[in-house]
């Protein structure tokens, strides 16, 4: 079963090709000539499939990070994962983005992954092993701080990790250790579509997460 897995919904761009659950090639991409990472997402897909002798009809499960993070790099891989599993009728497998940080976790610890969602709230999770105990959602700053924070394992990206340190909690800040997270999404996707059916991963289904609506910008032009 070969499975080609990208994200461009966190920091960087990540592609993973695999096969029977080895690793093929990984790639990270960071923004380049004032170029986003996403923009290099197909040329790298191409550069991978080329490099082992692949096509894209020899895949047989897309995987992608469904959000939350950028808004538009959640638009780029999601669409881009859409068509692909659309046009080759394969199944496409949606991650989040908390619970691929969550694998950052080495420690016996339950996880809580938390990502700044701006406007005093942040977008939280909570896993135990590969189980997730509270679903993504959307915390207001203060009720973060109601939980019982010092139960687990904090992942955090760096805003979130100075409003917890400036309140006495430690955490982890995800980027520090420069991991490839590909590796991890891959290796999600390998184990749900070898543990649920099939049809749970019908292209179709796949939704971004949008824990809140995107910014909209307001013309201050007044129409006549």
């Amino acid at each position: 079963m070969n499975i080609l897995t990208f994200d461009t919904s966190l920091d960087k761009t990540y592609v993973t090709l695999s096969s029977a659950g080895n690793i093929l090639a990984s790639s990270v991409i960071e923004n380049h000539n004032e170029k986003y990472h996403s923009a290099f997402l197909i040329p790298e897909i191409v550069s991978i499939l080329k490099s082992n002798n692949l096509s894209m009809k020899d895949i047989n499960v897309i995987g992608t990070n469904v959000g939350p993070g950028s808004f538009t790099g959640i638009r780029a891989c999601v669409t881009v994962a859409r068509v692909f599993a659309q046009q080759l009728e394969i199944p496409l497998v949606g991650i989040s983005s908390l619970e691929i940080l969550s694998h950052l976790n080495d420690s016996d610890k339950e996880t809580l992954v938390v990502l700044d969602a701006r406007k005093n709230k942040y977008y939280t999770a909570i896993y135990k092993a590969n189980e997730e105990i509270l679903k993504p959602c959307l915390t207001d700053a203060e009720d973060l701080l109601k939980m019982n924070l010092f139960d687990y394992l904090i992942i955090a990206d760096s805003s979130s990790h100075a409003y917890l340190s400036d309140n006495g909690v430690s955490s982890r800040i995800y980027t520090d250790k420069n991991e490839n997270l590909g590796l991890f999404l891959n290796k999600i996707v390998f184990n749900k579509i070898n543990s649920t059916p099939v049809d749970n991963w019908n292209w179709g289904k796949l939704k971004p997460l949008y824990l809140q609506a995107p910014p909209i910008t307001v013309s201050n032009k007044v129409k006549v």
